[in-house]
């Protein structure tokens, strides 16, 4: 298990809050001659200006390939006021802002690892921690015409009062459960794995049974996994290894987990190139398209494009079916009949997308779904449509249905089909993937690569049982011994 160390300049600093054997002098931390990489470090020296105590404790961590907070990018960018580009006050807080100041022009909140005393100002308090992360911030405000940013500084422990020992206690607590846990009953396991989820998402990557299923295979492998959600980002630097299973996409918290995590030195599955260029269709396409693999007829279109759907049609036929860039689970993907379904479904999406994808129709009784991890096929299915449907999902009406699947072993499976899904993840990276396919006979089409694909209890695992969870985690514990 990754060990923990409060880096303090004194005793004293610490003297008003619980006891523990994880607070060390920062004399001792610099003078280590054995340190250990299985380390994170909350550095909470006095002082972080250049070639300070502080500073030195950030930059030996880093050198020692430990997990540190603040990183010495965290407080260069502190020193140079790099946080005045990137952060903002925004006019629906000034009411609350108003509220702390009274009659003043200036006030200024406490800032603790992300969290603060003012509820309705935790979202500015949690984005200040994510661009700048420094464990105890002043955040300073003045007012001209409205509420504005005006500094942050650092604030040494030693110089918080009771109400703010109190905060920094409470904030420190949820943002590293490594500081207060009761040792574990069970064997001590070598890393730690966050798996995100989103408990609120109607149609997840995995369902309930399925993340169960993958925590106790981590745990198999030596890793002890937890689960965490969108409002966990400051805390990605206690893990060794991220696996996202909320659906991911380039403008969303996910892609923002997977960029820090990556920074911040992770193991990443799916890493943020992989969610970039499997989550914009009209950029799969263009790659597909590029390295010459088989995909159904094909065009981007434009907004220029609307008026010429007699031309499209003469291209592609009908039905044509129409994507919007970044859907998922078939959301944002539309089919029409007649050139009028045509216009109209154009002028619709077009709306919400300056590009649209449109393809010529396939109808197959079935979609193959091959899983691949690492460039090798690890899982087989057939999704069927749904009855009296031309896709795998039905999202009309109150609700949403899905057709019928068999898994199977991938030998199974007609080599030109695994060929192709093989052929197209090597476009897209290492990761884990999800390659439907089209299949004509001895012809196949990819439609689209998934880059966190579905693995739920009592479907994808259906052949492969535990096995599949097993050769997911075994990636992540090879990925991790390699780094």
């Amino acid at each position: 298990m990754t060990q923990l160390k409060i880096v303090v300049d004194k005793q004293t600093d610490w003297a008003g809050l619980y006891p523990s054997a994880d607070v060390v002098l920062a004399s001792d931390y610099l003078a280590d001659v054995a340190p250990s990489e299985r380390c994170r470090v909350i550095n909470l020296c006095r002082q972080y200006d250049y070639l300070s105590t502080g500073y030195y404790c950030s930059l030996l961590a880093e050198a020692r390939a430990q997990q540190v907070i603040p990183s010495v990018k965290a407080l260069r960018d502190l020193s140079k006021r790099q946080w005045s580009a990137v952060l903002s006050v925004n006019t629906s807080l000034d009411k609350q802002l108003n509220l702390l100041a009274g009659a003043s022009q200036k006030c200024s909140m406490l800032v603790c690892f992300g969290k603060c005393e003012f509820d309705a100002l935790a979202d500015i308090a949690r984005s200040v921690f994510e661009q700048i992360a420094v464990p105890i911030v002043r955040v300073n405000f003045t007012k001209r015409d409205t509420w504005r940013l005006q500094s942050l500084e650092s604030v040494a422990l030693h110089q918080l009062n009771e109400a703010e020992q109190t905060l920094f206690a409470e904030a420190l607590d949820g943002y590293s459960r490594l500081v207060w846990r009761k040792p574990r009953s069970r064997k001590q396991l070598k890393y730690d794995m966050a798996i995100l989820v989103d408990p609120e998402e109607p149609m997840p990557p995995s369902n309930s049974v399925a993340i169960k299923r993958f925590i106790k295979a981590a745990e198999r492998q030596g890793i002890m996994a937890e689960t965490i959600g969108r409002k966990d980002l400051s805390r990605l630097v206690e893990y060794d290894a991220l696996f996202i299973r909320a659906t991911t996409s380039v403008n969303h918290y996910t892609y923002r987990f997977a960029r820090t995590a990556q920074a911040e030195g992770l193991v990443v599955m799916d890493d943020p190139d992989s969610i970039l260029r499997c989550t914009n269709k009209v950029y799969l396409s263009q790659l597909l398209s590029t390295h010459k693999l088989p995909m159904p007829p094909t065009r981007i279109l434009t907004k220029n494009d609307m008026g010429k759907e007699q031309a499209l049609i003469d291209e592609l036929g009908l039905p044509v079916v129409l994507k919007i860039p970044d859907g998922s689970f078939s959301v944002g993907v539309k089919k029409a009949n007649t050139l009028e379904e045509l216009k109209v479904i154009l002028k619709e999406m077009f709306q919400g997308s300056a590009l649209l994808l449109a393809q010529g129709f396939l109808y197959t009784e079935f979609d193959w779904r091959i899983g691949v991890l690492n460039g090798q096929p690890l899982y087989a299915c057939r999704y069927y449509m749904v009855k009296n449907h031309w896709q795998i999902y039905n999202h009309s009406g109150s609700g949403s249905s899905s057709g019928g699947f068999d898994a199977m072993a991938t030998f199974e499976v007609p080599k030109i089909v695994l060929k192709a899904a093989v052929d197209a993840c090597k476009l897209i990276g290492d990761g884990f993937y999800g390659v439907d396919i089209k299949q004509e006979g001895r012809k196949v089409y990819i439609i689209e690569v998934n880059d966190n694909p579905s693995v739920d209890s009592a479907v994808e695992d259906k052949y492969l049982g535990a096995e599949l969870y097993n050769a997911v985690m075994a990636e992540f514990r090879k990925r991790l011994e390699n780094r």
